[in-house]
């Protein structure tokens, strides 16, 4: 069987985008005929993400609602319309077998338009909580594969399937890179290595947090390799100068970075938490407080509950941090055990396990 036209849609933050490519290139594997086409959001990083890894791309002029009155809502009907109409033309001309959406305002415009001309369409939602397009979409979807339980409150409990969140291919065997990915970034071997990661657009309140404690993790014997994000980058660049530290705007190798750690302070994005179950190192979450129903801290404890993770909110970072950083980094013991437990928590299998269900929807 080949030559199926398969559309795909998700975008705004990377834990969009990565899922999506990650479904993409399972699905070429197993059918390398297959016809692809994302749609994204026009000024959005998958409008240059999904194109370097190989697929072709539509943007559609859609943004979110804010929560406070701007001229960006009052904008927001016409950017629908706009955004739907376009998102018609799309599947008119394209002619999928199916369409897959994993998250963000493109992939409702675009899965509402499939679904209403009768395509087989599949939702992926990562969070435990999940966002307003896909609850919207839940009635239309024919099937929504998630990564956490109870999910039954806010979809269909007959279309939920549970497979994880679909990681990058890499970072599934790291275990063997630690020396390789030690010398890649010109790391000491012998010397603790922590890596901070603030989502794919950076995190204000951890940058902050890492510039204030530069001297404190330099007597902690720590190097560090620092992913502050796009937005960032210029404001803590200079911090390259120091022996111990490196800051990257975006890290292109993020199995050499995760091989390479010995302990991670994370935000608690849903594709974030899933890639660190599988990575299996001790973790430090710092939760965004500024996301939608909180769920960063959701899907946070749904790891720290299991003894998995340690936890510390962004309020709390004045009188905690270097506390339970310094038991951290003092205790190999507790670094095993964390590690061990957030390994027993991954479902490395989500991306075959998600395109076995859009194979039973081609079908």
């Amino acid at each position: 069987m080949s030559g199926y036209k398969v559309i795909i849609s998700g975008g705004g933050t990377g834990g969009h985008i990565y899922p999506a490519i990650a479904i993409a290139n399972e699905i070429k594997s197993r059918y390398p005929d297959t016809q692809f086409l994302f749609v994204g959001a026009k000024d959005r990083m998958e409008m240059e993400k999904v194109p370097e890894a190989g697929y072709e791309i539509e943007g559609l002029w859609i943004s979110g609602l804010q929560r406070e009155l701007t001229m960006k809502n009052l904008m927001f009907p016409v950017k629908l319309v706009s955004s739907l109409a376009k998102a018609s033309k799309i599947i008119r001309q394209f002619k999928p077998d199916i369409a897959i959406g994993t998250g963000g305002y493109a992939s409702g415009a675009l899965l509402y338009m499939a679904a209403s001309k009768g395509i087989p369409t599949l939702i992926q939602e990562q969070n435990s909580f999940p966002g307003i397009t896909n609850k919207l979409l839940a009635k239309k979807a024919d099937k929504i594969c998630v990564a956490y339980d109870n999910l039954e409150r806010f979809f269909p409990k007959e279309k939920l399937i549970k497979t994880g969140n679909p990681i990058r291919q890499d970072i599934s065997s790291i275990g063997d890179k630690a020396v390789a990915a030690k010398d890649h970034f010109g790391l000491k071997h012998g010397k603790h290595t922590l890596l901070i990661l603030g989502g794919s657009l950076g995190a204000r309140r951890i940058n902050e947090l890492i510039e204030t404690e530069l001297e404190f993790f330099e007597t902690q014997n720590v190097q560090i390799i620092w992913q502050c994000g796009k937005l960032y980058f210029d404001d803590y660049k200079r911090y390259n100068k120091l022996d111990f530290v490196q800051v990257f705007p975006y890290l292109n190798t993020m199995d050499l970075a995760y091989a390479a750690a010995d302990i991670i302070i994370s935000r608690a994005g849903a594709s974030s938490v899933s890639e660190l179950c599988v990575v299996g190192k001790p973790v430090m979450f710092i939760p965004s407080p500024n996301v939608a129903e909180d769920h960063q801290t959701k899907n946070a404890m749904a790891v720290v509950d299991k003894d998995a993770a340690i936890l510390i909110k962004e309020s709390d970072l004045d009188i905690d941090f270097q506390n339970k950083f310094e038991q951290l980094v003092k205790s190999s013991e507790k670094q095993v055990e964390l590690g061990q437990n957030i390994k027993k928590l991954a479902l490395a299998n989500a991306t075959k396990d998600i395109v076995d269900e859009v194979e039973q929807l081609l079908k």
